[in-house]
């Protein structure tokens, strides 16, 4: 009986000690169990932008995050405060601080030059790189290809060249009957700096325009365009543009961007009627544009071009983590839309118009 006693005590032991070398599976905060892979290291893409707090860049960064919660991958969202030259440095710190915490991918749209050293840091860990927006710099690109160490594998933006192009159709169409009754009909636009952005949609504009005045026997030799360009929205920039396309006669004038659009939006309602007879085209979006588009009296806003925001994000970052993971990462336009009276409030609701 003894021994009966003691062997059952050893038994007793043994699986005691089983049991406390045994862990319990791991749970989530919810107590769910996890997936087998619940434990391996998140990746992440690095997203920096030319800004973070304009609504433009929140659109941006919606669309950014849903590509990561698709995929399962981290993303890291951030811009400096302005869009201008002194804000360069504080955009560079962000992309070294990115490289240096060895992320997996990097997307980048820069605001200035002097990345091409963090760039070759990237080309050499082997981080990809995708571009968007308005890219990163023609001499800094220039740089990378002559060096041999371009991280830059695909481009997501808007095609700034063909949405400018959208805008100046029904731009022209508006026009056209007023261009054929005048000895000299003077046709602005308002450039909002001199990045790649700004050269593109003033250049596609007035390429686009040109080529419909110029195969319409009406129109042919009678207009001329008028260009104003200005490095950023200081010291009521725009409204110096505004009122330099005036004083030269422009009867018409095309707007680069929304900054433009604000500033000229305040303007025109601030003079009592100065610009009434002048006709007006924007690009972007934003509420006062919203406005103005909606607005009965005063001079007219025609309509703009808006860019699709969120898809430029969500597919820079589709593209980025197919890199990553070994695939081709490719060029992606995405497409510009004109919106007017007759379709404001439905673009608003697909969020391609944006308010703020």
């Amino acid at each position: 009986m003894k021994k009966l006693i003691a062997l059952l005590l050893a038994l007793v032991m043994v699986l005691g000690l089983a049991a406390c070398g045994a862990k319990e599976p791991a749970t989530t905060p919810t107590g769910d169990t996890p997936a087998p892979d619940a434990d391996k290291t998140e990746k992440t893409i690095a997203v920096v932008a030319k800004g973070e707090s304009h609504a433009f860049w929140q659109a941006v960064k919606a669309g950014a995050e849903a590509a990561g919660k698709e995929k399962g991958y981290k993303i890291t969202f951030q811009g400096p405060a302005s869009e201008t030259a002194a804000d360069v440095p504080n955009q560079i710190t962000m992309v070294q601080t990115a490289l240096s915490n060895n992320v997996d991918g990097l997307v980048l749209a820069t605001i200035g030059t002097g990345f091409t050293d963090l760039l070759k840091q990237a080309y050499d860990k082997k981080i990809p790189v995708v571009s968007f927006d308005s890219g990163i710099w023609a001499d800094d690109v220039a740089a990378l290809d002559s060096a041999n160490k371009n991280p830059i594998l695909a481009n997501v933006a808007t095609s700034n060249l063909a949405a400018a192009a959208v805008a100046a159709k029904p731009m022209f169409e508006a026009i056209k009957a007023d261009i054929a009754a005048s000895d000299k009909y003077v046709v602005g636009v308002i450039q909002h700096d001199q990045t790649q952005t700004g050269v593109d949609r003033a250049k596609g504009f007035i390429d686009e325009f040109k080529k419909l005045a110029d195969a319409d026997e009406t129109t042919k030799g009678k207009y001329e365009i008028a260009h104003e360009i200005k490095d950023g929205d200081a010291n009521q920039a725009y409204v110096q543009a505004l009122e330099a396309l005036y004083e030269k006669g422009a009867k018409a004038i095309f707007m680069c961007n929304e900054g433009v659009v604000k500033q000229v939006y305040d303007a025109t309602a601030a003079a009592a009627g100065k610009y009434d007879a002048i006709k007006f085209c924007g690009f972007d979006a934003g509420t006062k544009q919203i406005n103005w588009i909606k607005a009965d009296k005063g001079p007219q806003l025609l309509g703009s071009v808006a860019q699709d925001s969120f898809n430029i994000g969500y597919n820079a970052v589709l593209e980025c983590i197919k890199a990553v993971e070994g695939g081709k990462a490719e060029k992606v336009d995405i497409a510009g839309a004109w919106y007017d009276k007759t379709n404001i409030d439905q673009m608003i609701k697909d969020n391609l118009v944006y308010e703020g």
